[in-house]
This record gives C-alpha cells, structure tokens and sequence, in this order.
C-alpha cells in the first residue's frame, strides 16, 4: 500500500480529541447552569453552546473522518503536509475565539474569529475536492461530497456576514430569519449533505452489504441541494416556498433512507468473530430515529401559526436535528473509523506483514455500552427539557452527555493509545485480517 494512501496518524487524532473538548465543554455548560442555558434559544450563551456542537464536534469530527475515508474508502490521497496542521490550528483558534467572544457578547472579535475558523475549514475542504475528479468512487457520491463543500462555503460567508452585521448593521431582512437561513445552510447543506455522502461509502462497511450505485444515488443530491437552496432563500425573504424547499429536503433524505433500508434488508454476512451487536449501527439507527422526529416538527413549524407551543417545539427540533442525529452520527462513525485507523497504522507498523487484530476486537465492549446507553437518555432528556424549561431534567441530560462524551474519548485513547503494538498478535491469539480493514 502506498503511503499517501494510508490515511494520516496524527490528524484524525486531534479533531477528535478538539471535537470532544468541545462537545464536553458543551454538555458541562448545559448540566452545571441549566438555567442559563434555557428559555428563549435566541441569546448569547445558548448561540455559544449551539456552536460548540455545531463547529467544535460535529465539523471538527467531519474533519478528523476525512483524513480516515479519504485514503481508506474515497480513494483520495491526503498525505499529512505542514498547511494541514495550520488548518487544524486556525480551526482549533477560530473556535475558541467565537466562542469566548459569544459568551461575552464582544461581536466585533467574533466574527474575526469565525473567519480564521473558515480559512482551516476551508484548506481540509479544497483538498478533498481537488482528489475528487479521480477518485474511484460513483458519481453520485463525489456529487455529494462537491455540493457539502460548496454549501460549507456559502453557509461559512452567511456566518461571517451575520457576524459583522451585529457591529455594522448593513444586512436587510429580518435578523432571526438570517439566523435560520444560515443556520439550515450549514447543518442541512454542509454536515447533513456531507454525512450522506461519506455515509453511502461508509455505512456498507458497518451494516455490512453492498454500496448501492446507479443513478438513483443522485437523487438524494440533487433533491437535497434544491431543498437547500429553496429553504435558505425562502427563509432569508421570509417566504411561504420554505415549505416547498423543506418538502423537497425531507424527499431527498428519503431517498437516501430508502437505500440505507435496502442496505440492511440485503446485509452480507459479517466477518468471522464479529460481535452480534454493533454499537456503531445502534447509534446510526438512534440517529435515524432523531432524523425522522426533527424531519417531522420541522415540517409542522412550517405549516403552523406561530405560538408558545411552537417556540418549544422550535428548540426540540434542533436538539433533534443538530444534537440527536448529526452529533449522534459522528459517534457512531467515529466507532467504526478509529478501530479503523488503528488496524491501518498498525499494519505500516508491522511492514505490512501482520497479523493484525480487526479493527472490531480492538474497542472495549463495556465502554461502547456506556456511551450508547448515555447518548440514549441524553438526547430525550436534552429535547424535553428545553422544550418543557424542565431544569432537572434538562441537567441530567447534560450531564449523562458529558458522561458519554468522557467515555468515548477514553474509548479513543484506548484504542489509539499506548496498547497500540499490543494489537500486533498471533493468529492463535486473535482473529486476523491481512488485506482490508473489513473484508
């Protein structure tokens, strides 16, 4: 195996361990001053909050992942260079400076930092999209992957824009409208269209079975892009076609539902000692259920006249889609991809020879337990605890997630860590694979 197609030690490794700083520091300040947190989503802390989700661990992972499924399934050599380590810092800085400056309601200097962080997101983001005209994979995928990039592109400007915009005041339109005009553009455009695409590389190694292909991979694409772009304008001009775009998106994740179902219902056979329950398909799953939930409120804010009820129900949509599916989808790539990358260092590190352990012994059982069970009671109790402003119940969410974001870090470590030439054993000792990660 070539070098520059091994995918980079070091790089995966500290976007996660940023991802779940952040994620943590999230879920701490949620638990520790849930009052704060709470009550109208639209103010400084709770914007500060979303952004450690949004920026700190759901792009950060995607990030860290690119560096794994670039080399390892997109076909796309993204050999470590010294501009990538800058990017992880400008990311790392950018961040920290929005924020700090959100929590202290200093605007001017947040928007310099949202700039710094969309210079580093920017450099990982070209270099996959300047691997993707040859990468092996169908077309449908690379056209997933092209629109995330340019929709991250648009949604990073709208950020900046708004940004200024609260020290300046150049922007027309209603303020909250521009909010969650950029706020879909990134989550539905960038990290949802992102996840789908990897996804349709990704989820036929977990499940397993055969990658769907033909046209109709394009469809998921094409009807989410129009969604999106329907959806942002309709919100920007505040305009009845957001319900149009937002049935659109709904048809183009359907799509891809459609084909994550043919998946499951035509699964290959696993590999020899693989563990009957796979933690990384539970939390895919789980994630699909939040999908489906926020799919559903979104539709209905649409369709119903404003109320107090529909203010509760506009923050449970969110935690639905932002907490329960994209950042619960990380996790559960993130428990297939690590053990991944551990198995391909592993076996550079061996001379190619082997044996190596697959990359399913390598997590701790009770440990991936532990976070499902977490993120299981976290996401519910987050959701109904904004909504309902049920403070206890709303702390017990944050800290249970803080919990399982501790687990999954010592997760990594574990696998990733020290014991990492432990994974070099006898056939006797383990199951072995030689060629492929999973085959």
């Amino acid at each position: 195996m070539a070098s520059d197609r091994l995918p980079s030690r070091a790089l995966p490794l500290l976007y996660f361990s940023a991802a779940h700083l952040a994620l943590g520091l999230a879920s701490f300040l949620v638990a520790w001053s849930p009052r704060a947190a709470a009550g109208f989503f639209y103010h400084s802390r709770m914007v500060a909050i979303v952004h450690l989700v949004t920026l700190g661990w759901i792009t950060n992972s995607i990030l860290g992942s690119i560096y794994i499924v670039g080399p390892a399934t997109l076909g796309i050599a993204l050999p470590p260079r010294r501009g990538d380590y800058v990017a992880f810092a400008a990311v790392t800085i950018g961040i920290v400076g929005m924020v700090a400056h959100f929590w202290i309601q200093e605007l001017n200097g947040m928007a310099w930092s949202a700039a710094t962080a969309t210079s580093g997101i920017l450099f990982v983001v070209a270099r996959v999209a300047a691997g993707l005209r040859a990468a092996p994979i169908p077309g449908g995928v690379k056209l997933h992957i092209a629109l995330a990039a340019a929709n991250l592109a648009a949604a990073a400007a709208a950020g900046i824009l708004l940004g200024l915009d609260k020290v300046y005041h150049f922007l027309p339109g209603f303020v909250l409208a521009n909010v969650f005009a950029h706020a879909h553009l990134a989550a539905l455009g960038w990290a949802t269209m992102m996840v789908v695409g990897v996804g349709y590389r990704l989820l036929p190694m977990v499940i397993p079975a055969k990658a769907p292909s033909g046209i109709t991979v394009y469809a998921s694409a094409v009807l989410m892009e129009l969604g999106v772009l329907v959806l942002f304008a309709a919100l920007v001009a505040q305009s009845a076609w957001a319900r149009a775009g937002a049935i659109v998106i709904v048809a183009g994740i359907g799509c891809f539902a459609g084909h994550v179902a043919a998946m499951v219902r035509r699964r290959a056979k696993k590999p020899a000692g693989a563990p009957s329950t796979d933690f990384a398909v539970l939390h895919a799953a789980a994630a699909g259920v939040s999908l489906a939930v926020a799919c559903s409120i979104g539709l209905y804010l649409l369709f119903a006249p404003p109320s107090d009820t529909s203010l509760r129900l506009a923050i449970a949509y969110g935690v639905c889609g932002l907490l329960g599916f994209l950042a619960q989808m990380v996790v559960g790539m993130q428990a297939k991809l690590v053990p991944m990358l551990a198995w391909y260092r592993a076996l550079a590190d061996s001379g190619f020879k082997g044996p190596i352990v697959p990359p399913f012994a390598m997590p701790i059982r009770w440990v991936q337990e532990g976070i499902f069970i977490a993120w299981t009671f976290a996401i519910p109790a987050v959701a109904v605890g904004f909504a309902l402003n049920a403070i206890p119940l709303l702390s017990a969410g944050g800290w249970t997630l803080l919990a399982g974001v501790i687990l999954s870090a010592g997760g990594n470590w574990a696998v990733t860590g020290p014991a990492l030439p432990g994974f070099r054993q006898s056939p006797k000792e383990a199951p072995i694979l030689k060629g492929s990660a999973y085959s």
